[in-house]
C-alpha cells in the first residue's frame, strides 16, 4: 500500500512544462494555460516566505507572505471540500511542516507548482466555506505584500450556490501532437513537409509531479523525482536505438492530471504506454521489497494491488481536481475496457518486461499483478505501471537513487520493449531524420 501521509507537505518547483486542465463536475469547471518564464528570468519569480492561518471555526483567514503582488483567482470544490488558489509561479521558501496543521476553517493545505508559470495552493476544510474575499495586500509599514483569503462557513445549499456564481467560462486547452517534422525551404522558398514519422510511439509516463510528490522516503527523496530520473534515462535508452518515437507525459517538474496522460497515450495513438512509479509501505504494515509489473484489470489482483490503485487514482485531488465523474472523452475510454486484445498485448509486454527485469532489477515476492488503475485505461493502448521498488525499503531505495541500478534497469527496460516490438520494427530506425 503507497503512504500518501507525506503530500501534504509539498515543497515548491520551479522547472517548466505541461498543461492541467481542470473537470470539476457540479461546481466549477477550471482551465489554465501560462507561458513558461524564460530561464533568464527563472531566478525573478516572486517568493512565498510564510503562510498562516487565524480565526475560528465561524471565520478564517489564510494569509500568504510574499516580496511582491501577484495576481490571484481562489474557488471552492466540494466532496471534500477544498479552496483552490491559483497564482502566478513562485518559489515557496516556507518552514518545514507548513501546511500540515491547521485552524478553524482550515484542516490544513498543500501548496507548489501545477504547471509551467502558475502555482497553487490547496486549503483542505474542515466543512462547507464560502470564500468573502481573495486579494492581495501592498507591503506597508515595514510588513511584505500579503496573499489573503478569508472564509465564512456556511451550509452546503449555501456552498453550492456560492460555486456556481464563481463558475468560469474558459474553455479547455487541448493537447496537440507535431505530427511532421521541421524542414527546410526547397529551391522555390516553400517549405515543404517532411514525410510522416512512422515509428511506433512510446509513452513513458513518470507518475506524479508538480504539487504531487507521491511517495516521500525517510531521508527525504521523493518519488516524482526518481521515477522522472528513471524514465529521461529510459527515453534516452530507447531513442539512441532510432527504431522508436518516445512522447513523455511530463518531461520535468509539472503536475499532469490522470486524464490527460490517458489522453496524450491516445492522440499520439501510441503503441505501448509504460507509466512508472515508486511503491511504499507504512511501518505498521510490515517491510517489502522490489519491482512489481501492473497491468489493468476490472478485480484488482490482491488486497494490495487494490489499495495501490485506489492511492494512485485519487492523486488529481492533490491539486484540487475532482475527476469522481470523468470528462465525456475519458468515459469513452472506459467503456471500451473490454477489449481483449489490448489487454492481451499488456499482459504479454508485462512478461516479457519481467523476463528482462528479474536478471538486473530485484523483483516483489509477486512480481505481476493487475488492478483498477485509470492511468492504464486507454482501451486501444497497451499499458502496463512499473513499480520500480519500494522508498520505504532502504535496499530498494539505495537502487533506486544508485545511477548504476538505473543504467542496468533501463537497459532491460529497453530490451523488453524490442523483444515485445520483435519484426515489426525491423529497419525502421532512423527512417524520420
Amino acid at each position: 500500500m503507497k503512504t500518501r501521509a507525506n503530500t501534504l507537505n509539498l515543497k515548491a518547483f520551479t522547472l517548466a512544462g505541461g498543461i492541467l486542465c481542470l473537470a470539476v463536475p457540479g461546481s466549477v469547471v477550471r482551465a489554465v494555460e501560462t507561458v513558461a518564464p524564460h530561464p533568464a528570468v527563472a531566478e525573478t519569480l516572486p517568493v512565498a516566505s510564510d503562510a498562516r492561518i487565524a480565526g475560528d471555526d465561524k471565520q478564517t483567514r489564510f494569509i500568504l507572505d510574499l516580496d511582491r503582488k501577484v495576481d490571484v483567482r481562489a474557488f471552492a470544490l466540494s466532496d471534500p471540500y477544498r479552496v483552490v488558489v491559483d497564482i502566478p509561479q513562485v518559489t515557496f521558501n516556507l518552514s518545514a511542516g507548513s501546511g500540515t496543521t491547521g485552524r478553524g476553517l482550515i484542516r490544513s493545505f498543500r501548496y507548489g507548482m501545477v504547471m509551467p508559470g502558475a502555482s497553487r495552493v490547496v486549503l483542505d476544510l474542515a466543512g462547507p466555506s464560502r470564500i468573502e474575499k481573495s486579494y492581495v495586500l501592498d507591503a506597508a509599514n515595514g510588513q511584505p505584500p500579503r496573499l489573503v483569503v478569508e472564509l465564512s462557513a456556511v451550509d452546503r445549499a449555501a456552498f453550492k450556490a456560492a460555486a456556481l456564481q464563481t463558475q468560469d467560462q474558459s474553455g479547455k486547452p487541448e493537447i496537440r501532437p507535431a505530427v511532421f517534422a521541421d524542414a527546410a525551404p526547397d529551391e522555390t522558398g516553400a517549405t515543404p513537409l517532411k514525410a510522416p514519422d512512422t515509428r511506433p510511439v512510446i509513452v513513458l509516463d513518470p507518475g506524479h509531479g508538480g504539487i504531487d510528490n507521491g511517495t516521500v522516503a525517510t531521508s527525504g527523496e521523493n518519488e516524482k523525482d526518481l521515477v522522472l530520473s528513471f524514465a529521461l534515462a529510459l527515453r534516452d535508452r530507447i531513442e539512441k536505438g532510432g527504431k522508436y518515437r518516445v512522447v513523455m507525459t511530463r518531461s520535468d517538474d509539472t503536475f499532469v492530471p490522470l486524464g490527460d496522460r490517458v489522453k496524450i497515450a491516445r492522440k499520439e495513438t501510441a503503441a505501448l504506454f509504460v507509466s512508472i512509479h515508486a511503491d511504499s509501505l507504512p511501518k505498521s504494515e510490515g517491510d517489502a521489497q522490489g519491482a512489481t509489473i501492473y497491468t489493468l484489470s476490472d478485480k484488482a489482483s490482491d488486497s494490495e494491488a487494490e489499495k495501490l490503485a485506489e492511492s494512485e487514482n485519487k492523486a488529481d485531488a492533490i491539486a484540487g481536481i475532482n475527476l469522481t465523474e470523468e470528462p465525456t472523452d475519458v468515459a469513452d475510454i472506459l467503456i471500451d475496457l473490454t477489449q481483449r486484445e489490448t489487454r492481451a498485448f499488456s499482459t504479454r509486454f508485462a512478461k516479457t518486461l519481467f523476463n528482462e527485469m528479474k536478471g538486473v532489477a530485484r523483483m516483489h515476492k509477486n512480481p505481476l499483478k493487475s488492478a483498477g488503475f485509470k492511468v492504464l485505461k486507454a482501451h486501444d493502448v497497451p499499458s502496463v505501471l512499473i513499480e520500480l521498488g519500494y522508498v520505504s525499503n532502504k535496499d530498494d531505495l539505495q537502487h533506486l537513487v544508485s545511477e548504476g541500478w538505473r543504467s542496468k534497469t533501463v537497459g532491460s527496460v529497453n530490451t523488453a520493449v524490442d523483444a515485445f516490438f520483435g519484426k515489426r520494427v525491423a529497419g525502421t530506425a532512423n527512417t524520420s531524420n
